[in-house]
């Protein structure tokens, strides 16, 4: 790249030569692609009197940009590696002008080794948004200082998605991202906005309690059966159905004894709710007495559905 710049001005009036550092300009662009491919989708709510909508366009256009664009982490991504992942806001109330409360839904997924199936890495509800937004106003952000905190919600998430990509690839692979999203929190809670300390949350779903739980070192197993359920689990599923399911019934064992923590302990809650539908699936077939251990370990991590994952064991098929 050196050589290209240094001799730039003797080649600038040869065609051939400008293709080529313009197309190796772009292989290059393309190798350091930003990380995430997001989707930002703004809901009102029918109690919400509003008589201007075009705000909220501007918000999600700006919000997607801001997440979209920037770079999250020193790794390399083609454009066809970005972590996709959805932030879908619903806004519950506009107490002052240009202040907003809302919920937000965050999930990213994955796909699975050899299929087109999209698997959840990361799913949350955190009913503690409050912000403010003015439009066409850009967004600034710097990991030191506090700018916003939309800004540093939006970012808080974005290290978070990429973290938990990072988990399902390798063990504890998402520590460097852990400890960004931390860095947010210790920067953020002085200002005294919902979400950020240990206390004065809505509900222990606080962001908080997240970064806390993933990284605790009390719950570095249950990492590590995050990992298992994704890489020795899923990622052979499409080979070896049920050498998969024996792998994840045991990362599944693992995560068990989280199940029944303190109410601070959040990462099971969140990942049940996230892989409910793909367990009852997964294990709705193979073999009976992997579907009844897993059925077993299921209600107890999970008792309040019980009753969803009886569709485990009044399926009868046995086929992969």
């Amino acid at each position: 790249m050196i050589l290209w710049i240094l001799y730039v001005k003797k080649w600038t009036y040869n065609p051939f030569l400008l293709l080529l550092l313009y197309v190796y300009t772009c292989i290059h662009q393309n190798v350091n692609a930003q990380e995430l491919n997001c989707r930002v989708k703004i809901n009102i709510s029918q109690a919400v009197q509003i008589t201007e909508r075009r705000v909220f366009s501007d918000m999600e256009r700006s919000f997607t940009q801001f997440i979209n664009s920037r770079i999250w982490s020193s790794d390399k991504f083609q454009t066809e590696e970005k972590i996709t992942c959805n932030l879908i806001l619903s806004i519950e109330e506009i107490p002052s002008i240009n202040h907003y409360k809302a919920i937000a839904q965050i999930v990213s997924t994955r796909p699975v080794y050899g299929t087109n199936y999209e698997t959840i890495t990361f799913y949350f509800l955190d009913r503690d948004w409050e912000f403010d937004y003015v439009e066409s106003q850009p967004l600034e952000y710097n990991d030191n200082s506090f700018s916003s905190n939309i800004a540093s919600l939006l970012a808080f998430y974005a290290y978070i998605i990429i973290g938990s990509d990072y988990d399902s690839f390798s063990k504890l692979g998402g520590n460097p991202l852990f400890e960004k999203s931390w860095q947010i929190i210790n920067t953020n809670q002085s200002y005294g906005i919902a979400g950020w300390n240990q206390f004065g949350s809505s509900n222990f779903r606080s962001r908080y309690n997240l970064c806390e739980n993933l990284l605790n070192q009390q719950m570095i197993p249950f990492r590590e059966a995050f990992y298992e359920y994704h890489r020795l689990g899923m990622d052979i599923f499409n080979t070896n159905p049920q050498e998969a399911r024996n792998s994840i019934v045991g990362s599944l064992k693992k995560i068990q004894p989280f199940g029944s923590n303190t109410t601070n302990t959040i990462l099971p809650i969140i990942f049940m709710e996230g892989k409910n539908e793909e367990l009852i699936h997964i294990f709705s077939r193979g073999e009976m007495n992997t579907r009844q251990e897993a059925y077993n370990i299921l209600i107890k991590i999970n008792p309040t559905n019980t009753e969803k994952y009886n569709a485990i064991l009044q399926n009868k098929a046995s086929s992969k």
